[in-house]
């Protein structure tokens, strides 16, 4: 079997679609997460112990299933609730849940890198809880926070792979039907390598430049 690169002109629009597919459930899951994990955070930080038991449930169990039962029992089990959503939803919630306890974590760990005696100091001010969260303790934690986060969502982007199981048509679903209509394989996993590696890079370009500008 030799290399075909003219395989490319019948099948490229088509990995394409499955890289742009790819791209936006990512990012849709991206901000989902990023919003459930910086509310988990900040319940998890309250005095009422409830509340903790319920966030550290959460991540607990986002820590403990993996990612592809968790979207079978959304995809195939959410009917049984009257839950019928289209695969590409299922898979944005599903990731966008899953992650959200990874990102609770890297925001957790932020709060806590911030001296208590800043703490203390802008309470003896008269700072409320609100503007000692957004004046002090989330400008400082987001640049110690950039690194662990663009790590996570390159996590969930190699982790969107497995939503081709619940039929949605990103990369790697087009990238089998390339091979299943074809009977070749190295033009399509090469293909799909390079599409996910460019996304991948872009995602840590981005997170260098926001590092940067925040450091400055």
């Amino acid at each position: 079997m030799t290399f075909d690169p003219s395989l490319y002109l019948q099948y490229g629009p088509l990995l394409l679609q499955g890289f742009a597919t790819t791209a936006w459930i990512c990012l849709f899951a991206t901000l989902i997460g990023i919003g459930i994990g910086l509310a988990a955070a900040l319940i998890g930080a309250t005095p009422f112990a409830p509340l903790r038991w319920l966030v550290r449930t959460y991540i607990e169990v986002m820590r403990g299933v993996p990612i592809l039962i968790l979207l079978f029992i959304l995809y195939y089990g959410g009917p049984s609730f009257g839950l019928r959503w289209r695969a590409e939803t299922v898979g944005i919630i599903g990731l966008g849940v899953y992650s959200g306890g990874y990102f609770a974590e890297i925001f957790r760990a932020g709060f806590q890198s911030i001296p208590a005696g800043q703490i203390e100091a802008a309470r003896m001010i008269g700072l409320s809880s609100g503007q000692i969260i957004t004046r002090i303790k989330l400008p400082q934690m987001l640049l110690l926070i950039i690194p662990p986060m663009i790590n996570q969502i390159i996590i969930l982007i190699k982790e969107s792979a497995v939503l081709s199981i619940i039929t949605v048509a990103e990369l790697t679903k087009n990238t089998a039907q390339f091979v299943n209509e074809t009977y070749a394989v190295i033009e399509p996993y090469l293909a799909a390598a390079l599409l996910y590696w460019l996304l991948i890079e872009l995602v840590s370009w981005l997170g260098r430049a926001i590092e940067r500008r925040v450091s400055y």
